[in-house]
Formats: structure tokens, sequence, C-alpha cells
């Protein structure tokens, strides 16, 4: 933001064509805030003929070169003027913005103290000061710039949008649009400030609002890259990924140096799967902006994704060393530790979670303490489950052993679990997530158990079954099934969809598969198939598949029907967990860019002794899976001669 151009300071000129000068120099200022600037740059030119020393000339000419996109060439020149007049508080306010753009920002931030102590009115360069501080990310002293630049001039629309971004920045939602919104009350056709609403109101899932505001922006300004990298994620936010994808493209065509629109083309293009592209895109946004922790982050999310998980680390490393208090690197190297079986650093880095936005709302929020392992024997601890039903399956193993160890445990997990989880030998009572909760003296979260119980590689609680169904349901269902002849397998292909939240639903898209793609499982003899498949698309009609799952009202009921199969065959879903935890054999059907549970370079696992992966040997690769099963489908059959194999597998 430059101050008003009249107030640019004053020249030197001698008696013989002052008039003429400054004649020329008023006519140059008219151009220049019309935007001609070839106009008043050869004005500009023409005073310095007459008046060599004509610092405010000198000075514009600088400004113009920032303008036109030479920054470098415009700070030479504004320090020409700064050395005829080092009292104007104008030109040390451009030389910060021209060290601004020039990535120079200590510099800049020293530029404009300067400014503001040789003008302390100049609400302008408190602003500027303020944008300077921001993207150093020392937002507490640029919210007091911006305050300063708003109590000296409340007209002003640019420290109100810099305060909204910064206030986003700092997580304090309501009041950044509250501020953003004053600013377009000031200036209505203000696209950034357009932007930075669109902003708020995205990390508010205020998405189509925030697509509005986005679009407004470009309306006002499509020349504005960062309008277009802004519509980009809202859209993406939305799962309209190729809109996205196309927004972000036409960001990168207007700012090719820009870095955040290269890291928004990778976010977008690895929304739609495309990792090795998306990388590329993150690669370009660091040789930009070496110091960019968003991009370094997102970049070792793309390298796990691609089975670099060491570059990963190091990735999101480089961010925290950047951005240490990012609670989405964190979570995201508690990933990569997880995943290359770092598990007692990587549970550490996994309590980050708290503070992202996916997990912050459903925060626990109790009055009692948090037990984090310590002795407490004869005290009540609520252990309370927190994700996906897969997750609770996974982790609800932990329960007996915390009462083992003295506590009195209270297991709260999702209604469906209820009946099932019910039995866990030690758990004083199981109580679904929306039911009054009986007192309690501490909690922990279900995910935080291995943590608290120091959980390593080695010491992962496997026994083969930990789990049970029903006796009375499995006796009914094993009645039912009696005339069921051949090797009884489950299939689910498909994981829930997740609709209301776009972004999950991106990645389900990479853990199903089409049903159709299981279609060559229907020619091994000896095998009778059952639907384990409870949502998502729906087999063939003409298949010769048994499908009880109508049936089921809760995990329970699934339990007693999984009791009498041989085999479950599975992509990453709950009913996997379920059948290991049952002690059943299942063959997991694992996606290229695991989930982080299942480790790496491993056909088996340390959390389900009965389970076996088959896993893409690349992205999207499920045809190689299927061959795969089948073949071993088939060596078991003639091993087993077609009869009941529950003991072979």
């Amino acid at each position: 933001m430059t101050k008003d151009l009249t107030r640019s300071g004053g020249g030197e000129t001698g008696r013989d064509g002052r008039a003429d000068a400054e004649a020329w120099f008023a006519r140059a200022l008219d151009h220049h805030r019309a935007g001609r600037l070839g106009e008043a740059e050869g004005l500009y030119r023409r005073v310095l003929a007459a008046s060599p020393r004509h610092a405010a000339a000198i000075h514009l000419l600088g400004v113009i070169a920032i303008q036109a996109g030479r920054p470098d060439l415009g700070a030479a020149i504004i320090g020409e003027a700064i050395a005829i007049d080092p009292d104007a508080a104008p030109f040390r306010s451009d030389l910060g913005n021209a060290l601004v753009r020039l990535g120079r920002l200590d510099a800049a931030v020293a530029a404009f103290r300067q400014a503001v102590a040789l003008d302390p009115s100049f609400a302008e360069a408190h602003n500027n000061l303020g944008n300077a501080l921001r993207l150093l990310r020392r937002r507490d002293e640029a919210a007091a710039c911006y305050r300063q630049a708003i109590a000296l001039r409340p007209d002003l629309a640019e420290p109100r949008c810099g305060l909204g971004i910064a206030l986003h920045e700092r997580g304090e939602f309501d009041a950044a649009a509250a501020s953003l919104n004053h600013a377009l009350t000031l200036r209505p056709d203000f696209p950034e400030a357009w932007v930075g609403l669109g902003k708020v109101r995205r990390d508010q899932r205020r998405l189509e609002e925030a697509e509005a505001c986005c679009r407004r922006a470009v309306d006002l300004r499509p020349s504005l890259a960062e309008a277009w990298t802004g519509l980009g994620h809202a859209l993406r936010a939305q799962g309209r990924i190729s809109e996205a994808v196309d927004c972000h493209r036409r960001a990168v065509a207007l700012a090719p140096d820009a870095a955040e629109a290269h890291n928004g083309l990778g976010i977008a293009l690895h929304g739609r799967g495309e990792a090795a592209t998306a990388a590329e895109c993150y690669r370009r946004a660091l040789d930009l902006n070496p110091d960019y922790p968003q991009a370094a982050s997102n970049l070792g999310v793309a390298l796990q994704e691609l089975g670099d998980t060491a570059g990963a680390v190091t990735c999101h490393r480089r961010a925290l060393a950047l951005q240490p208090d990012n609670a989405e690197t964190h979570n995201n190297l508690a990933y990569a530790l997880l995943l290359r079986g770092d598990l007692e650093e990587g549970w550490r880095e996994y309590e980050w979670r708290w503070q992202t936005a996916q997990m912050a709302a459903g925060a626990p929020r109790f009055r009692q303490p948090r037990w984090r392992g310590e002795a407490a024997e004869g005290r009540t601890l609520l252990v309370h489950a927190e994700q996906g039903y897969g997750d609770t399956l996974q982790f609800c193993r932990y329960a007996p052993l915390v009462a083992a160890a003295g506590l009195r445990v209270v297991l709260a997990v999702q209604a469906p679990l209820v009946r099932l989880l019910g039995g866990l030998p030690g758990v004083e009572r199981v109580v679904g997530l929306d039911e009054v909760l009986p007192p309690f003296d501490l909690y922990c979260p279900l995910l935080s158990l291995p943590l608290a119980l120091g959980t390593t590689l080695d010491t992962i609680p496997a026994a083969p079954s930990y789990l049970r169904a029903d006796p009375v349901q499995a006796a009914a269902w094993g009645r039912r099934l009696a005339e069921v002849e051949g090797v009884r397998v489950g299939l689910v292909w498909a994981g829930n969809p997740r609709s209301h939240a776009p972004l999950k639903t991106l990645v389900d898209r990479r853990r199903s598969m089409a049903p159709a793609l299981l279609e060559p499982l229907l020619e091994v003899p000896g095998l009778r198939l059952f639907s384990l498949q409870k949502d998502g698309p729906a087999a063939p009609a003409d298949w010769p598949l048994l499908d009880f799952m109508g049936e089921m009202g809760d995990f329970a009921d699934t339990a007693a029907l999984v009791a009498h199969l041989d085999l479950v065959i599975s992509v990453d879903t709950a009913v996997a967990h379920l059948a290991a935890a049952l002690g059943k054999p299942v063959w997991l059907l694992n996606r290229f860019d695991t989930c982080w549970r299942w480790l790496l370079h491993r056909a088996d696992s340390p959390w389900y002794p009965s389970l076996r992966q088959f896993r893409q040997p690349s992205p999207g690769d499920w045809k190689a899976v299927v061959r795969a099963v089948e073949g071993e489908l088939r060596r078991l059959g003639a091993l087993n001669q077609g009869g009941n194999t529950s003991d072979g597998l």
C-alpha cells in the first residue's frame, strides 16, 4: 500500500526551470494516479532532466519500477531518493514495499519502522508494517500495527483487511470475518478482502459462501492469481476437483513465480489422485519459497502416498522447523512415523490430532483430568471412541488391559458397537457416545491408549481374537446356514462413502473398488460367496451372492453371521477389523497408499494374527490384487479339495 502520491516529498531545483519542473511533476502525478505509467515515467524523467536532485520524482520512478514488476530496480532507485532526502517517510515505506516483493522481509520491517518513526501519523506505513510482520508469521505484532493504522485512518479498508487475515491465521474466525466485512463496507470493490473472507468461510465450512466470495474477487479482478487460488480451494473442499484444478492452473498461468499458486495446484491434483504430479507442484513451490511450511508438509504427504516414507518424514520435519506449532504437520508426521513402525514417537505426534481442523471440534472437554498411564488403581476411567468404527474395533483391545491394571473402565462407543463390545473382559460398562455418561474420575481417548501404555511395534497386544459373537445369535445363524456347502467367503468391496465430507470421500474412493472387479472370484470352484457390504455400490443382481445384510441392525448381528464364514475378503473397512478381531481369516485388499495401521512392506499385520494383506503394486491397480487373490483361492481350493477350510486358511 503506497501513501498518497501527493506526499512523496519535495525536490531541489534551481531558480531557472523550477516552475516548469513542478508543472511537469504535477502532470506526472495525474498520469500516475490514473495508471498511465508510461506517460508518468516520461514526465518524471523530464523533471529530472531539469532538476537532477528532485527526490520526489526519483522516488516515484522507483514506485513505477515496483509496479512494473521490477522491485530490485525500484529499491535501488528509491535508495537514491533516500540519499537525497533521508527524512521522507514515504520513501522508506515504498522501499519496504520493494523489499517485501524481493522476499527480504526483515529488511522490509526495518524500512517500515523507519517510516513510522519519521511520521507516526502515517497510517499506510503502519499497515505495510503489519503486512510484513504477518508474512513473518508474527501475527500478534501485525494485528497491533493494523489496529494502529485503523485508529489513524478509520476510513481505510486495507488495514481492516489485513487485520482480518491476521485474525483468521490466528484461528479467530468470527472476528476475522467481522473485520473483513467492515473492509468491504468501506470498499466493496476490494478483491483481496473478498479473497480473505472466502478463506474464512472455507475454514468455517461455509463452502458455498466461500465460493461466492472468491467468485466476486475474480469478477472484480480476473488477473488476481490469489482469487483463482482461493476459488480453487473452495471448489476442492466441495469435492469439485476438476473445476478446482482448472482454477489453480489459471492462478499458475497468472503468477508463475507465486509459490502459493503452485501449492494450490498441487493440492487439487493430489485430491484427484495424481500424487506424483502434485509432488512436482509442491517442489516448484519450495523452489520459489524454501521457507514455505505448508508446501513442505504437503510434499511429505505426497511422498508418503508414493511410498517414500523417509522422504515424507524429512519434509514434515522441515515444515515443523519453519512452523513448530502447526498441528496439521505434526499429525502428518505422526502418520508417516506410525506407517514405518516408529510407534513411540508416532503416538506422541499423534496427540496433535486434537488441534487439527478435522478433529478440533470433537476434542474432549471433560472437567476430569486426562489419564496418561499413571497408576490409578480403583479409579473409574472413561475411555471414549473418537473416530470411525474400524478405529474403535481395532483399539478396544486396550480396554481389558487397562482394567487388568486395576482401573474400573467405562467404555463409550458408537451406538452400533455397544452390544458387541459389551462382552469385553474386565470392562464394567459400555455405553453409547450419545448416552448420559456415568460418573468417572479420569478419561482417555481410545486412540491415546497405545501412548499411555507405551506400545511399541514389539509390544502390540495381538491376541488371536479378542471379540466374540453372541452365542445365541451365532447358534441361530449356524442352523440357518447348515445346508450351505463349500468354502464360505464374505466379500466387502467398498467403505463408507462419507458423502457429507467431500475430502474424506476422496480417500474412500482410493480404498474402495467397483464390485465388478471381483467378478473373477465368482469363477473359483468350491466357494459360496456372501455379501458383507452394508452400504455403497451394490453387486450386480445376477451374481450368486448370499446377502443377509438387510437383517444387520448392528455389529453384533454382523459378528454372529461372520462367525460361520471361513474367510472374509475385504477392502480396508470396519468389517475387516471385525472379522480379524473375531479371529477369522481375513484377506485385506489394500490400496497402494496404505493407511498407517497396516505398515509398510508387510503381507501380515502385527495387530491381527489372522490377517493377510494383498497390496496394490501401483496406485489404483485393483486388477493385480484380484488376480493374486484368485490364484490363492484356487490354490487353497485344490489343497482342501472343496471341503470346509476353516483350519486350512
